[in-house]
Protein backbone atom coordinates (compact mmCIF):
# COMPACT_ATOMS: atom_id res chain seq x y z
CA UNK A 1 0.00 0.00 0.00
CA UNK A 2 1.20 3.45 -1.29
CA UNK A 3 0.92 6.16 1.73
CA UNK A 4 0.98 9.85 0.38
CA UNK A 5 -0.15 12.81 2.25
CA UNK A 6 -1.52 16.02 0.96
CA UNK A 7 0.84 18.96 1.23
CA UNK A 8 -1.17 22.00 2.23
CA UNK A 9 -1.06 21.26 5.84
CA UNK A 10 2.20 21.83 6.07
CA UNK A 11 1.46 25.64 6.05
CA UNK A 12 4.24 28.00 6.09
CA UNK A 13 7.34 25.21 5.19
CA UNK A 14 9.01 25.74 2.44
CA UNK A 15 9.35 22.53 -0.21
CA UNK A 16 12.26 21.65 0.80
CA UNK A 17 11.72 20.96 3.84
CA UNK A 18 7.89 19.56 3.35
CA UNK A 19 9.67 16.82 0.59
CA UNK A 20 12.32 15.64 3.54
CA UNK A 21 10.27 15.64 6.19
CA UNK A 22 7.13 13.60 4.35
CA UNK A 23 9.72 10.98 3.24
CA UNK A 24 11.06 10.85 6.88
CA UNK A 25 7.97 9.65 8.28
CA UNK A 26 7.44 7.07 5.78
CA UNK A 27 5.53 9.07 2.98
CA UNK A 28 5.94 8.02 -0.83
CA UNK A 29 4.28 10.50 -1.94
CA UNK A 30 2.70 14.21 -1.80
CA UNK A 31 -0.48 15.19 -2.93
CA UNK A 32 -0.45 19.23 -4.25
CA UNK A 33 -2.95 21.80 -3.81
CA UNK A 34 -2.32 24.52 -6.16
CA UNK A 35 -2.91 27.12 -4.33
CA UNK A 36 -0.22 26.05 -1.76
CA UNK A 37 2.62 26.56 -4.62
CA UNK A 38 1.46 29.97 -5.72
CA UNK A 39 -1.35 32.73 -6.27
CA UNK A 40 -1.79 31.28 -10.02
CA UNK A 41 -0.52 28.57 -12.31
CA UNK A 42 1.08 31.40 -14.74
CA UNK A 43 3.43 31.95 -11.48
CA UNK A 44 4.58 28.30 -11.40
CA UNK A 45 7.14 28.31 -14.49
CA UNK A 46 8.55 25.64 -16.80
CA UNK A 47 11.90 25.52 -13.97
CA UNK A 48 9.95 25.80 -11.02
CA UNK A 49 8.40 22.88 -11.95
CA UNK A 50 11.37 20.65 -12.77
CA UNK A 51 12.57 22.21 -9.74
CA UNK A 52 9.45 21.15 -7.50
CA UNK A 53 10.02 16.98 -9.32
CA UNK A 54 13.39 17.20 -8.90
CA UNK A 55 13.28 18.13 -5.38
CA UNK A 56 10.52 15.22 -4.47
CA UNK A 57 12.56 12.66 -6.13
CA UNK A 58 15.77 13.93 -4.17
CA UNK A 59 14.22 12.36 -1.02
CA UNK A 60 12.41 9.19 -2.55
CA UNK A 61 9.21 10.74 -3.26
CA UNK A 62 6.78 10.87 -6.05
CA UNK A 63 4.07 14.42 -6.39
CA UNK A 64 1.49 11.86 -7.72
CA UNK A 65 -1.03 14.99 -8.44
CA UNK A 66 -3.54 17.44 -7.51
CA UNK A 67 -6.53 18.78 -5.79
CA UNK A 68 -8.53 21.37 -4.36
CA UNK A 69 -8.60 22.20 -8.43
CA UNK A 70 -10.80 25.23 -8.23
CA UNK A 71 -9.69 26.61 -4.64
CA UNK A 72 -8.76 29.81 -4.66
CA UNK A 73 -9.60 30.66 -7.96
CA UNK A 74 -12.35 33.34 -9.30
CA UNK A 75 -14.42 33.29 -12.07
CA UNK A 76 -14.79 29.56 -12.54
CA UNK A 77 -18.07 26.83 -12.24
CA UNK A 78 -18.68 23.40 -13.32
CA UNK A 79 -22.00 23.77 -13.22
CA UNK A 80 -23.58 27.79 -14.36
CA UNK A 81 -25.13 28.27 -16.76
CA UNK A 82 -22.82 30.58 -18.30
CA UNK A 83 -21.24 29.55 -20.99
CA UNK A 84 -18.49 31.43 -20.81
CA UNK A 85 -17.36 30.41 -17.14
CA UNK A 86 -18.11 27.02 -18.38
CA UNK A 87 -15.45 27.28 -21.13
CA UNK A 88 -13.15 29.17 -19.02
CA UNK A 89 -13.27 25.86 -16.28
CA UNK A 90 -12.64 23.48 -19.22
CA UNK A 91 -9.82 25.69 -20.22
CA UNK A 92 -8.01 25.74 -16.70
CA UNK A 93 -8.61 21.87 -15.89
CA UNK A 94 -6.19 21.47 -19.20
CA UNK A 95 -3.56 23.75 -17.70
CA UNK A 96 -4.13 21.84 -14.52
CA UNK A 97 -3.50 18.89 -16.75
CA UNK A 98 -0.28 20.37 -17.56
CA UNK A 99 0.99 21.50 -14.54
CA UNK A 100 0.49 17.88 -13.16
CA UNK A 101 1.72 16.21 -16.09
CA UNK A 102 5.23 18.72 -15.49
CA UNK A 103 5.39 17.82 -12.11
CA UNK A 104 5.00 14.15 -12.81
CA UNK A 105 1.75 13.24 -11.08
CA UNK A 106 -0.31 10.94 -12.61
CA UNK A 107 -4.24 12.20 -11.00
CA UNK A 108 -6.29 15.39 -10.20
CA UNK A 109 -9.14 15.03 -8.00
CA UNK A 110 -12.08 17.04 -8.61
CA UNK A 111 -13.80 18.27 -5.46
CA UNK A 112 -14.20 22.02 -5.22
CA UNK A 113 -17.40 22.06 -3.70
CA UNK A 114 -18.07 25.89 -3.70
CA UNK A 115 -17.52 25.82 -8.05
CA UNK A 116 -19.49 23.31 -8.36
CA UNK A 117 -22.80 23.84 -6.36
CA UNK A 118 -25.98 23.94 -8.09
CA UNK A 119 -27.34 27.78 -8.57
CA UNK A 120 -30.53 29.11 -8.09
CA UNK A 121 -33.14 27.55 -10.23
CA UNK A 122 -30.70 24.80 -11.71
CA UNK A 123 -32.02 21.34 -11.91
CA UNK A 124 -29.66 18.65 -10.44
CA UNK A 125 -30.18 17.10 -14.24
CA UNK A 126 -29.21 20.23 -15.88
CA UNK A 127 -26.02 20.51 -14.05
CA UNK A 128 -25.00 17.19 -14.70
CA UNK A 129 -25.12 17.79 -18.51
CA UNK A 130 -23.14 21.25 -17.93
CA UNK A 131 -20.37 19.44 -15.94
CA UNK A 132 -20.23 16.34 -18.48
CA UNK A 133 -20.03 18.98 -21.22
CA UNK A 134 -16.89 20.75 -19.14
CA UNK A 135 -15.22 17.77 -18.83
CA UNK A 136 -15.63 16.09 -22.11
CA UNK A 137 -13.76 19.13 -23.35
CA UNK A 138 -11.02 19.00 -21.12
CA UNK A 139 -10.18 15.04 -21.21
CA UNK A 140 -8.46 14.60 -24.88
CA UNK A 141 -5.76 17.46 -23.46
CA UNK A 142 -5.73 15.92 -19.89
CA UNK A 143 -5.45 11.93 -20.81
CA UNK A 144 -2.61 13.12 -23.32
CA UNK A 145 -0.69 13.75 -20.35
CA UNK A 146 -1.11 10.82 -18.77
CA UNK A 147 -3.43 12.23 -16.25
CA UNK A 148 -6.52 11.05 -14.74
CA UNK A 149 -9.23 13.34 -13.81
CA UNK A 150 -11.35 11.87 -10.94
CA UNK A 151 -14.52 13.23 -9.66
CA UNK A 152 -14.53 13.24 -5.95
CA UNK A 153 -18.44 12.65 -4.15
CA UNK A 154 -18.68 14.80 -1.34
CA UNK A 155 -21.33 15.25 1.75
CA UNK A 156 -24.52 17.14 1.83
CA UNK A 157 -22.78 19.35 4.17
CA UNK A 158 -20.29 20.70 1.74
CA UNK A 159 -22.25 20.20 -1.71
CA UNK A 160 -25.40 19.77 -3.20
CA UNK A 161 -23.73 18.31 -6.34
CA UNK A 162 -22.73 14.57 -6.49
CA UNK A 163 -23.17 13.22 -3.02
CA UNK A 164 -22.15 9.16 -3.67
CA UNK A 165 -20.26 7.34 -5.12
CA UNK A 166 -23.07 5.70 -7.56
CA UNK A 167 -23.75 9.56 -8.39
CA UNK A 168 -20.34 10.08 -9.78
CA UNK A 169 -20.13 6.61 -11.59
CA UNK A 170 -22.94 8.06 -13.86
CA UNK A 171 -21.40 11.10 -14.80
CA UNK A 172 -17.96 8.81 -15.12
CA UNK A 173 -20.35 6.72 -17.30
CA UNK A 174 -21.78 9.81 -19.45
CA UNK A 175 -18.34 11.27 -19.90
CA UNK A 176 -16.62 8.31 -20.98
CA UNK A 177 -13.28 8.86 -21.18
CA UNK A 178 -11.14 6.04 -19.72
CA UNK A 179 -9.20 8.65 -18.16
CA UNK A 180 -12.60 9.93 -16.20
CA UNK A 181 -12.69 7.91 -13.13
CA UNK A 182 -13.95 8.22 -9.59
CA UNK A 183 -11.99 9.02 -6.76
CA UNK A 184 -13.45 7.77 -2.91
CA UNK A 185 -12.98 9.78 0.55
CA UNK A 186 -13.04 8.07 3.93
CA UNK A 187 -14.93 11.17 5.36
CA UNK A 188 -16.97 11.72 2.46
CA UNK A 189 -18.30 7.74 1.62
CA UNK A 190 -19.34 7.78 5.67
CA UNK A 191 -21.95 10.30 4.83
CA UNK A 192 -23.54 7.90 2.86
CA UNK A 193 -24.76 5.91 5.46
CA UNK A 194 -23.65 2.59 3.77
CA UNK A 195 -21.01 -0.22 4.97
CA UNK A 196 -17.86 1.38 3.43
CA UNK A 197 -16.47 -2.29 2.43
CA UNK A 198 -19.71 -2.70 0.48
CA UNK A 199 -19.06 0.99 -1.33
CA UNK A 200 -15.60 0.24 -2.05
CA UNK A 201 -16.42 -3.45 -3.85
CA UNK A 202 -19.23 -1.91 -6.12
CA UNK A 203 -17.12 0.66 -7.49
CA UNK A 204 -13.79 -1.03 -7.33
CA UNK A 205 -13.43 -0.86 -11.34
CA UNK A 206 -13.49 2.55 -11.96
CA UNK A 207 -11.27 3.57 -8.34
CA UNK A 208 -8.40 5.25 -9.03
CA UNK A 209 -7.08 7.17 -5.58
CA UNK A 210 -8.23 6.99 -2.30
CA UNK A 211 -8.59 9.39 0.79
CA UNK A 212 -8.28 8.54 4.26
CA UNK A 213 -9.30 10.92 6.97
CA UNK A 214 -11.95 10.86 9.99
CA UNK A 215 -14.89 12.79 10.31
CA UNK A 216 -13.35 15.06 13.18
CA UNK A 217 -11.71 16.45 10.14
CA UNK A 218 -8.15 14.90 11.53
CA UNK A 219 -6.34 11.97 10.04
CA UNK A 220 -6.87 8.32 10.46
CA UNK A 221 -6.25 7.11 14.13
CA UNK A 222 -7.57 10.38 14.96
CA UNK A 223 -10.73 10.08 15.60
CA UNK A 224 -13.63 6.79 16.06
CA UNK A 225 -13.70 5.21 12.46
CA UNK A 226 -12.00 1.78 12.34
CA UNK A 227 -9.66 1.16 9.76
CA UNK A 228 -9.14 -2.50 9.46
CA UNK A 229 -12.62 -3.13 7.34
CA UNK A 230 -11.25 -0.25 5.08
CA UNK A 231 -8.05 -1.32 4.52
CA UNK A 232 -8.90 -4.92 4.37
CA UNK A 233 -11.68 -3.98 1.61
CA UNK A 234 -8.83 -1.90 -0.54
CA UNK A 235 -7.08 -5.16 -0.14
CA UNK A 236 -9.51 -7.44 -1.36
CA UNK A 237 -10.39 -5.65 -4.19
CA UNK A 238 -6.37 -5.86 -5.46
CA UNK A 239 -6.25 -1.71 -5.41
CA UNK A 240 -3.14 -0.22 -6.41
CA UNK A 241 -3.51 3.13 -6.61
CA UNK A 242 -2.51 5.51 -3.40
CA UNK A 243 -3.95 6.45 0.09
CA UNK A 244 -3.88 9.55 0.50
CA UNK A 245 -3.73 11.09 3.73
CA UNK A 246 -6.36 14.79 3.33
CA UNK A 247 -7.13 16.59 6.89
CA UNK A 248 -8.93 19.61 7.37
CA UNK A 249 -7.97 20.36 11.13
CA UNK A 250 -4.36 21.36 11.01
CA UNK A 251 -4.51 22.41 14.95
CA UNK A 252 -2.63 19.45 15.86
CA UNK A 253 0.06 20.61 14.01
CA UNK A 254 1.20 18.98 10.89
CA UNK A 255 4.22 16.78 12.81
CA UNK A 256 1.77 15.09 14.90
CA UNK A 257 -0.95 14.70 11.82
CA UNK A 258 1.48 13.02 9.62
CA UNK A 259 3.53 11.00 12.38
CA UNK A 260 -0.12 9.77 14.20
CA UNK A 261 -1.63 8.85 10.67
CA UNK A 262 1.27 7.07 9.29
CA UNK A 263 1.63 5.06 12.81
CA UNK A 264 -1.95 3.98 12.87
CA UNK A 265 -2.32 2.92 8.82
CA UNK A 266 1.28 0.73 9.65
CA UNK A 267 -0.44 -0.96 12.57
CA UNK A 268 -3.67 -1.46 10.92
CA UNK A 269 -1.45 -3.33 7.74
CA UNK A 270 -0.09 -5.57 10.92
CA UNK A 271 -3.29 -6.11 12.26
CA UNK A 272 -4.44 -7.48 8.94
CA UNK A 273 -1.19 -9.41 7.97
CA UNK A 274 0.37 -6.98 5.75
CA UNK A 275 3.02 -5.02 7.14
CA UNK A 276 3.67 -2.08 5.21
CA UNK A 277 8.15 -1.78 5.11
Amino acid sequence: MKFAICQELFEGWDWEKQCEYSASIGYTGLEVAPFALAETLSDISADQRKELKATAEKHGLEIIGLHWLLAKTEGLHLTTADDAVRAATSDYLIQLGDLCGDLGGTVMVFGSPFQRNLEEGTSYEQAFDRAVDVFKKAMPRIADRGVSLLMEPLTTKETNFVNTCDQAAEMIAAVDNPYFALHQDVKAMLGEGAPLPGIIEKHKDITRHFHVNDTNLLGPGMGETDYHPIFQALLDTGYDGWVSVEVFDYSPGAEKICEESMAYMKQVLADLGKPNS
